[in-house]
Formats: structure tokens, C-alpha cells, sequence
């Protein structure tokens, strides 16, 4: 079967010296960045976008396919989709779960990004068992952990590995202080991907791997959701936002959505210190 040769960055296809540059070239139309009042708005807001985008789907009677992040915001976004009114707006049968990141533990750890969806929202709404797909992040051979992961992506979108980049409905993503979203770190080896959709990350800070999405099955995505809150985050939510272009440096820059739509929900703390950026509130 002779491969297909999408023309988008995203898809991580063709010869890579040119992904590169058109990563770093190209950017989406600019992000629609909304500012709350404070975290739970911002929580509470992010369950009304995930219900939103999950009817869209089941409306034409297909599957929901979302990838879900670790973090507080989203855990309270979780616990929220878990409670009325929102649980019985979901047609929970219909949602294929996925991670776009994790930590190598086993999924009872504490750290585990899996445990923590389990507890706040999984366990307490009538998800499949078999369309919830956890990484095998506790794996020893974690590269082939990350493969089987990437074979379970090609298997739920009926897709092949050489088929173009599959299209997850929603990526909930954060953002870490130092600029780092899902597990794509500075500096590290998985910002350059441009082939492989999950790869085992290791971090040198860390001392660690961590499982990850990476730039060309991110960017595929029809709709990437940014979660961030506290003015702690202020610094480098604007630099992100409003400094050079260097996803090298600061890799939650490198989410630039090939066709799909870029959303930033964030409260008044972390949007403190937005200058240029055009923002709505409420």
C-alpha cells in the first residue's frame, strides 16, 4: 500500500528538516483565549466546552474521542462532568478516553494521570470499560509500551500506522511552569518527533521517562483545550503567549493546530499579565 503524503505539519509526514521549519513557521489563526474569575469558573467552564464538543459527535452517531491531561484544574473539570447537570447531558456508552500523557508508575500510584480520572470522573459515570485506553506507562520497556499505545490510536480510529494522523474530537492540555504541556519538555527529544504520534520522553531534569502525544497527532486534533489558572502561571502563560517563537524552549508554543480550533480557558491570575493577547471574559 503506497503512503499517503498529507501536507499539513501535523501529520509528521515527509522529510523532516521540512516539518521542522514549517513548525516553527506556520502559525494557526490566533487562539481564542477566554479569562474567568477564579478556578472552579475556569473548572466549570472546561466541562461545559467538553460537554459541548461530545454532542456533537453523538448527534451524527459516532464516537467521542477525547484525551484527557493530569493536573488539579482538570481533575476538578472531571469531578464536575461527573456530578448533575452535566453527567446526564453525556452519552457516556459513546466516549473512547485517552491520555495524552503519563508518568511511568503503575496505575494505582498516586501520580498515576489514569488514577487521578478514574477516581474524579470515570468510576462515577457509565464509561466502557473497553473504550477507556489506558497507557501501559509501568511497562520496563517503555519505547514499546509507547508503540502498543500508538497501535491502540490506529485501532480505535480505524486507521492504519501509515494512514493520515488520526483526529481526536478533544485534547485537554495544561501548562507547566516551565512551559512543558502533556510531557513534551524543553529540550527534549519528543519536540522533534515528527513521525511517531506516542513516544516514551525522557527528561533529563526529571530523570525519568514519560509517555506522550506528540506534535503531529496533537496538532491533528479538530479541538486543543488549554487549562491554566493562578497567577503563578502568569509569567509564563505571557510568555507563551506573547514572547518569540521558540518551542524548543517553551513547547506548549509548539500546539499550533493544523485545521482544528486552539482554546485557552484561564483564570484572572494567570492571564495577569497578558499584554498584547486579545482575550474575552467570561
Amino acid at each position: 500500500m503506497t503512503k499517503p503524503r498529507p501536507k499539513t505539519k501535523a501529520s509528521g509526514r515527509g522529510n523532516s528538516g521540512k516539518a521542522a521549519t514549517r513548525q516553527k513557521s506556520t502559525r494557526s489563526s490566533h487562539p481564542v483565549v477566554r479569562v474567568l474569575a477564579d478556578p472552579e469558573t475556569v473548572a466549570r467552564a472546561a466541562a461545559g466546552e467538553f460537554v459541548r464538543l461530545a454532542r456533537k459527535p453523538h448527534a451524527k452517531g459516532r464516537a467521542f474521542r477525547v484525551a484527557l491531561s493530569g493536573g488539579a484544574t482538570p481533575r476538578r473539570t472531571y469531578e464536575i462532568l461527573a456530578e448533575a447537570p452535566f453527567r446526564d447531558m453525556v452519552d457516556w456508552m459513546r466516549v473512547h478516553f485517552f491520555w495524552g500523557d503519563e508518568r511511568c508508575v503503575p496505575p494505582d500510584h498516586p501520580d498515576s494521570n489514569y488514577r487521578m480520572a478514574l477516581e474524579a470522573l470515570l468510576s462515577r459515570v457509565p464509561a466502557v470499560p473497553a473504550r477507556i485506553h489506558r497507557i501501559e506507562a509501568e511497562r520496563v520497556d517503555a519505547d514499546a509500551a509507547a508503540r502498543e499505545y500508538q497501535r491502540e490510536v490506529t485501532r480505535v480510529f480505524g486507521a492504519t500506522e501509515h494512514a493520515p494522523t488520526p483526529v481526536f474530537d478533544l485534547i485537554l492540555l495544561g501548562l507547566g511552569p516551565d512551559g512543558h504541556t502533556a510531557s513534551l519538555f524543553p529540550g527534549t527529544a519528543a519536540l522533534r518527533e515528527v513521525e511517531r504520534w506516542v513516544v516514551a520522553n525522557f527528561v533529563p531534569k526529571l530523570g525519568a521517562r514519560r509517555m506522550t502525544f506528540t506534535y503531529p497527532l496533537l496538532n491533528r486534533a479538530a479541538h486543543l483545550v488549554f487549562l491554566s489558572t493562578g497567577v503563578e502561571k502568569s509569567a509564563i502563560l505571557a510568555e507563551v503567549l506573547e514572547g518569540p517563537e521558540d518551542h524548543e524552549r517553551l513547547p506548549a508554543q509548539g500546539v499550533r493546530p493544523s485545521a482544528g480550533t486552539l482554546t485557552w480557558i484561564v483564570d484572572a491570575g494567570a492571564a495577569a499579565k497578558l499584554v498584547r493577547t486579545p482575550v474575552t471574559k467570561g
